[in-house]
Formats: C-alpha cells, sequence, structure tokens
C-alpha cells in the first residue's frame, strides 16, 4: 500500500501508523514481521502468535474507518500466516493467546461475511472452556493448559467478550453463561470494590495470593470491555456505570495524566495499553456527551496521541516508544507500534 504523504487529520495519521508496520518490521513470508526494530538486530525465533492477532484486529480497525478492500485482505493474510507458522492449528497453550486470536478471527467474519471465520472462532471458544474452565477458586477459566488452578484477567476478560458475541450471533446460551460466570468471577476476585481497579491474577504459585504487584493497563481495559459487551446483551446500564469507573480509575492510577507510565521492558507488555484504548472506545459509545467522566476519558485519549504523534519522526522512520513522551531508543517490539496504531484509531474515531 502507498504510504499517505499527508498528516493533516487524524485518519491520514492512521493510515501512516498502519503502513509503518510493514515498513519498519516487513519480513518475508512466513515470518511476515520481525519482532523488533532495528530488523537487522531482531531475533525472531519467538512466534508472538498474540500479537498478530492484535494485528488482525488494528488491519480491521482501518478497514472499518476507510472501507479499504486492501486492509481487509491484509487482515486476512495475518489469519493465514498465523495458522501456517502454528503447523495448520488454531490452538495453542495459552488461554488469552487463543481467545484473543478468536476475537480477531470473529471479526474478520463480519467484515468478509465468510462463515469459516466465525466456525473458527467458535471451535476456539470450545477449545478453551474444554481444556481450561474449572472450578479451582471458582468457575472460571485457567490461563494455560499447564496451569490449570492459575486463574488470571487477561483469559477471563476476553472470554467474557468472545462468549457475548458469540451469543450475539448464534444465539446459543452456552456462550452467554460462560460470560456471565467469568465476568461475575473477576468481579468478585480480582476488582477493588471502592475504585474498580482490576488485578491481574490469583493463585500464580499455588499460595491463593493476588498478584497485585501487576498493575496493567490491559486488565483495566479488558474489564471496561467485558462490562460494556455485557451491558447490551444483559440490557444492563448500570454496567456501563461499572466500566466509566475503571476506565477513570485507570486513566488515575496508571498514567501521568497524559500518558501511560511505563509497564515494562519486555515486548508483551508494548500491546497493554492498545487494549486500554480499544475497549474504552467501545464505552465511548455509550456514555453521554454530558457524562464528566467521558470528558476525563476523551480528554486522555487526546492528550496521548498528540503526545505519541509528537514523539514520531515527520518520515516514520522509526517506531513509536513503549511511552509515548520521547523518540524510541533501542531495540522496539512491534507490539508497542500495534498499541500505537490502536490508539491512533481509536482518535482517528473522535477526530475524523
Amino acid at each position: 500500500m502507498t504510504t499517505t504523504t499527508t498528516t493533516a487529520t487524524w485518519s491520514d495519521r492512521a493510515d501512516r501508523i498502519q503502513d509503518s508496520l510493514g515498513q519498519l518490521y516487513g519480513a518475508p513470508w512466513p515470518q511476515y514481521l520481525h519482532n523488533s526494530w532495528p530488523v537487522e538486530h531482531s531475533d525472531d525465533s519467538t512466534f508472538n502468535y498474540w500479537w498478530l492477532a492484535h494485528l488482525i484486529d488494528v488491519r480491521l480497525d482501518a478497514h472499518e474507518r476507510s472501507g479499504s478492500p486492501e486492509r481487509l485482505d491484509q487482515a486476512r493474510a495475518v489469519h493465514r500466516n498465523i495458522v501456517e507458522r502454528n503447523g495448520g492449528s488454531l490452538f495453542n497453550d495459552y488461554f488469552d493467546d487463543m481467545l484473543w486470536f478468536a476475537l480477531a478471527t470473529l471479526r474478520l467474519h463480519d467484515a468478509s461475511g465468510e462463515p469459516r471465520y466465525l466456525d473458527d472462532a467458535v471451535a476456539l471458544f470450545d477449545h478453551c472452556v474444554e481444556h481450561g474452565w474449572n472450578d479451582t477458586g471458582g468457575a472460571s477459566l485457567a490461563w494455560r493448559k499447564q496451569q490449570l488452578a492459575y486463574k488470571n484477567t487477561p483469559a477471563n476478560g476476553p472470554l467474557v467478550i468472545l462468549g457475548v458475541r458469540l451469543h450475539a450471533r448464534t444465539g446459543e446460551p452456552r456462550f452467554l453463561d460462560h460470560a456471565r460466570r467469568s465476568f461475575d468471577w473477576i468481579t468478585r476476585t480480582l476488582v477493588d470494590d471502592a475504585e474498580g481497579f482490576v488485578e491481574d491474577g490469583i493463585n500464580r504459585e499455588d499460595d491463593g495470593r493476588i498478584d497485585t504487584q501487576w498493575r496493567f493497563t490491559y486488565n483495566q481495559g479488558l474489564y471496561v470491555g467485558a462490562a460494556v459487551e455485557l451491558a447490551g446483551a444483559l440490557a444492563d446500564p448500570a454496567l456501563y456505570e461499572v466500566a466509566a469507573r475503571t476506565a477513570t480509575t485507570a486513566i488515575e492510577q496508571l498514567s501521568d495524566g497524559v500518558v501511560f507510565r511505563q509497564e515494562g521492558d519486555g515486548g508483551d507488555e508494548g500491546l497493554f495499553k492498545g487494549v486500554y484504548y480499544r475497549y474504552v472506545g467501545l464505552l465511548l459509545e455509550h456514555l453521554p456527551e454530558a457524562d464528566a467522566r467521558r470528558r476525563t476519558i476523551v480528554d486522555f485519549v487526546r492528550a496521548s496521541t498528540d503526545s505519541l504523534w509528537g514523539s514520531l519522526p515527520d518520515g516514520l522512520d522509526r517506531p513509536a516508544a513503549n511511552t509515548w513522551n520521547g523518540p524510541a531508543d533501542g531495540q522496539v517490539p512491534y507490539s508497542t507500534q500495534l498499541s500505537a496504531a490502536m490508539a491512533t484509531e481509536l482518535r482517528a474515531r473522535l477526530d475524523p
């Protein structure tokens, strides 16, 4: 795709970020994207299944915004890449990974109308429930097949969102049943009653302890998205209030008021804030213009994406940094650029 030459609007800027993913990280098939930039120093030994799942989502964001068939073709190519590099299988050992892939695949079905993608999303949901759902610590989904007693928000959050969406498309009650039970488990086990902050997980070391030291944006985003989806499915507007409380608490506790603070140096952490922006975008569609919490969220989105864009070089010859208040330095995983794309796509919807 030809790079957009103007950056006059946020839609233009979103296209520039979209194009930068291939320009900065592109690799020959089947690698598809190098894991980090500069690519000559990239360690490509890790197959980042869940990063690629979010790349499908990012390409579909651009397709929905622009109607571009090329962006839809890019999303199809990523789905094909994941399955091919995964030995022809949809499945791996991590339930959160598979659910991210299922969510993106379901969106691919919605965009393309191709039944096979809906079949894939259902197969992934059923696989996760069959192999990971258990009663340890309360009925909920484990994080991975090798740790069935370890439960967390990153696995149960996407199960809620996927379950609601599959129920809407199939009418099958089992999807909504698991969604409700997972949401109740997160709320009961990992959400602070006073402020709505969402913790990461419990019983990672078989000691019943909650990992309060891991304060991540994507847990807040997942809970926001889960609450919004259930609010619609259950016709329960009180859940929009629940989502708004968590969304604003995340800004208060995890940002400096302009951008989210550093969440870690690993590649996975680069994707975390993108999840927050994605699902806060869903919440904004349901909050009245006059709602003070909506203004807080929108002001933060605008301030952070202004800072992001201001930190990028004019030619976009390097990616965004993990924090968006300065230029990138050293190796940068493409997960960070996916978050930049998600946030910029949200800004383009707010200020087209």
